[in-house]
């Protein structure tokens, strides 16, 4: 890293890390090293970042929007009350995810150092581990921290189509709904498993599985 060189897989840190995750010994030792690499490499890599604070606002802010978006869906007419749903979906599909992470994590004991925007198309906001953190809880709990962002993520729109029969939204705004979290769930079985939160999922379960054995 000192020389520019920031990608951490190429250098072969990620495969140590595995290592290390096998042995509570190594852990112990290595956790605050490693941690520090990858926060410096992080930061190397994503120069736009936000307190943990300042984004967890936001995203509270989202969640507040499509509240506000449910209540003017009870009372108004049957397009807009459609647009509502779609809306209120929305805006908690983009705002929960993190937030789950977040709370879960802190939960269990992990740590988390900025927000920032990134990932695969289209950009969405990201929370940074603090790896070290990370570590120290057992496999099985970082797990649960992934998950929960996926879970919350997939729940949104059902919980905005809740609502639907409390309005007289049009047909299209609760088949939207609808139609957003399936998508959703066939975007988790075709890529999340594969490079996302149920890959890391997968990950810690089976370390987890290989501890306990």
């Amino acid at each position: 890293m000192d020389e520019g060189n920031a990608d951490l897989a190429g250098l072969g840190f990620w495969r140590s890390v595995g290592r290390v995750k096998r042995s509570p010994e190594l852990v112990d030792r290595w956790a605050e090293r490693i941690g520090a690499i990858d926060r410096r490499a992080f930061e190397r890599s994503v120069r736009v970042r936000a307190p943990v604070w300042v984004g967890n606002a936001v995203l509270a802010l989202g969640v507040l929007v499509g509240i506000a978006a449910v209540v003017l869906a009870s009372g108004s007419g049957p397009t807009v009350a459609a647009l509502a749903l779609l809306a209120a979906g929305g805006a908690w599909s983009l705002s929960t995810h993190c937030l789950a992470h977040y709370v879960v994590g802190r939960a269990v004991g992990i740590r988390f150092t900025s927000y920032f925007v990134g990932g695969p198309f289209p950009p969405r906001p990201g929370l940074k581990i603090e790896y070290a953190s990370y570590l120290r809880v057992p496999p099985g709990s970082r797990a649960l921290m992934h998950a929960a962002g996926a879970i919350a993520t997939k729940l949104a729109p059902f919980a905005a189509l809740a609502f639907a029969p409390a309005t007289d939204a049009r047909w299209w705004g609760p088949a939207g709904l609808v139609a957003l979290g399936i998508l959703q769930i066939v975007t988790d079985v075709l890529f999340s498993v594969k490079a996302s939160d149920w890959k890391k999922v997968k990950r810690e379960l089976a370390l987890a599985r290989s501890s306990a054995a």
